[in-house]
């Protein structure tokens, strides 16, 4: 039989070109310059450098700044997560309940998505400010003597707090769809079945939401992340003394204010294959048990 073979048009290509362009230029040439310079030794004006091997590398790794820098982004990027997907669950699952003015409720609790995460911070840090914020009153009107430009749990508190609130209403909204997913079927022969609506959930709605959890976990993840700085930057600044310093506000002070090009681009490498390792993990084990 005669072999058929199907011309190939090159419009596809076109098609797809500016995208990949956008992707070399924002994207891989950036990358492969930041682990070009992480082998450099520059001076602050970029006129000499040295090639030093892997001598940031070793700065980066074994220095105390940026191992306490690593463990509050951990600790960060746990508690934004777990917290902000736990209220959204709730939230969305009272929301989902809801039978007159479901609409107008619904519609409250995703204001805070339209919110950029500076504009987040500024509010945060009007609300938490010494001179006219009122939830700085009301916490050392309970009896907690709140500072947070000078206590380094109190900053935690105030950027953990932050970074929850403007992330909530995201995870609200598919957690939402996610539940208005489920047959209507399901829900009523699981209501015969069992009568606890506690039991209920995490035997079925929960299992029945793990496609979206998984999902919104690696995005709160990346959130954490990445998507804080401007959090932290219009909040504590990382202060006091860095205890508030994720690892990407760390590569920026480093590299825009302490003008260490070479040592803040070994850090930008470094992270970048945590979170390529994070993200491997997440999709090696944690997707194993969901279930489409």
């Amino acid at each position: 039989m005669k072999r058929v073979q199907f011309s190939h048009s090159p419009i596809p290509y076109l098609f797809i070109a500016p995208q990949i362009i956008i992707i070399c230029i924002f994207f891989l040439w950036p990358a492969a310059q930041a682990i070009y310079q992480s082998f450099l030794l520059e001076d602050a004006f970029g006129l000499s450098s040295q090639f030093v091997w892997f001598k940031n590398y070793e700065d980066t790794i074994f220095k105390d700044s940026w191992l306490q820098s690593a463990g509050f982004t951990i600790v960060f990027s746990f508690l934004v997560t777990f917290l902000s997907l736990a209220l959204a669950m709730l939230l969305a699952v009272k929301a989902n309940e809801v039978i007159q003015g479901a609409r107008t409720y619904k519609t409250l609790l995703m204001w805070a998505y339209a919110i950029a995460p500076p504009v987040a911070g500024l509010m945060g840090n009007l609300m938490f400010n010494p001179l006219i914020g009122d939830l700085y009153y009301f916490l050392n009107a309970m009896g907690w003597d709140f500072n947070h430009k000078l206590n380094s749990f109190d900053a935690g508190f105030v950027v953990v707090l932050i970074a929850v609130w403007k992330q909530v209403s995201v995870n609200f909204i598919f957690f939402l769809s996610g539940l208005q997913s489920i047959p209507k079927s399901v829900i009523e022969a699981a209501t015969i079945d069992c009568k606890s609506n506690f039991r209920r959930f995490w035997t079925m709605t929960f299992p029945l939401l793990a496609p979206t959890t998984f999902f919104l976990v690696v995005i709160n993840i990346t959130y954490a992340f990445f998507e804080t700085f401007g959090i932290i930057d219009t909040t504590t600044g990382g202060a006091p003394g860095g205890s508030t310093s994720t690892l990407v506000y760390k590569v920026f002070t480093d590299g825009f204010r302490g003008n260490d090009l070479g040592g803040s681009s070994a850090q930008s490498v470094v992270l970048m294959l945590m979170v390529l390792a994070l993200t491997i993990v997440q999709f090696r084990l944690i997707e194993r048990k969901v279930h489409y």
